[in-house]
């Protein structure tokens, strides 16, 4: 049985607090049907939307609003499919309708993307800086998805951002934390919470990530294209409460050289001739 985490120990963003540090996606499940028993296994309070595939009603995207109990999740519209600043401006601005029609009327979270690189899905620094400065000024909690660029993510959290969203790997590659080293810089001097996002193929990655010190872990592709979906997304929430504890518990500290884990004193010493 997975022990559960002390119940004051909540990822705050903004103004709101969650249990869970499992963030899920919605985007290529197998069906409705697959994603919802996915949620409910992995526990998760926030599920990240794409403004642009629900508006044009996309593949896998229809019926999807109806599909999602959003009086218990919380929806996190995204900017998905945006290539400059002013377009992922405009589509926060109908996700946050997007996000009333649901329910929330108070929901000004917003996860913020800006990719115009359409090989490697990397986002564009420069337009995700110019993009959260004009939400924060309009009242947006903001969730940018960015490299994993300790400089950069310095001054989104300046310029008012709630979280920062390095990428662990590009985006559904499952190649895990391959900016490790630059995420820990990012996390030592963080004054919001990290959320690792992208590239995260299997629940020991996200554990690793927790381990670490991230706040939280953003992970879809690894779910949703799983041979069992809901099974892994099980596995993904309990990995998350596991990397959480190990953090809060301490890690071992490494060391050069081995150390006996058995005491060294009072030994029986052999007879000697």
């Amino acid at each position: 049985m997975v022990r559960m985490l002390p119940s004051d120990d909540q990822l705050t963003i903004g103004s709101r607090s969650f249990h869970s540090r499992l963030l899920t996606g919605t985007g290529k499940y197998p069906s409705l049907q697959t994603m919802q028993e996915s949620l409910r296994r992995s526990e998760c309070d926030i599920v990240t939307v794409a403004v642009r595939r629900v508006q044009s009603v996309a593949a896998g995207h229809a019926g999807l609003m109806d599909a999602i109990d959003w009086q218990n999740i919380w929806m996190l519209p995204n900017t998905a499919g945006c290539t400059n600043a002013e377009e992922a401006v405009r589509v926060a601005r109908l996700g946050r309708e997007l996000a009333k029609l649901a329910g929330q009327e108070d929901n000004n979270f917003i996860k913020l993307e800006v990719i115009p690189d359409t090989r490697h899905l990397l986002p564009d620094p420069f337009g995700t800086l110019e993009a959260a400065e004009q939400l924060v000024k309009e009242g947006f909690t903001v969730l940018p998805y960015i490299n994993a660029d300790p400089l950069l993510a310095k001054r989104l959290e300046e310029v008012g951002c709630a979280t920062v969203m390095p990428l662990g790997s590009p985006i559904g590659s499952g190649q895990g934390l391959r900016n490790a080293a630059n995420i820990a810089l990012i996390i030592e001097s963080a004054g919001v919470p990290v959320i690792v996002d992208a590239g995260i193929g299997v629940p020991s990655e996200a554990a690793a990530a927790l381990e670490m010190g991230a706040d939280a872990v953003l992970v879809n592709s690894a779910i949703a294209m799983a041979k069992d979906p809901a099974s892994m997304a099980e596995a993904m929430g309990l990995a998350v409460q596991a990397g959480r504890q190990a953090f809060l518990a301490g890690r071992l500290p490494q060391r050069a050289e081995a150390s006996p884990s058995s005491p060294t004193t009072g030994m029986v010493i052999g007879n000697k001739k």
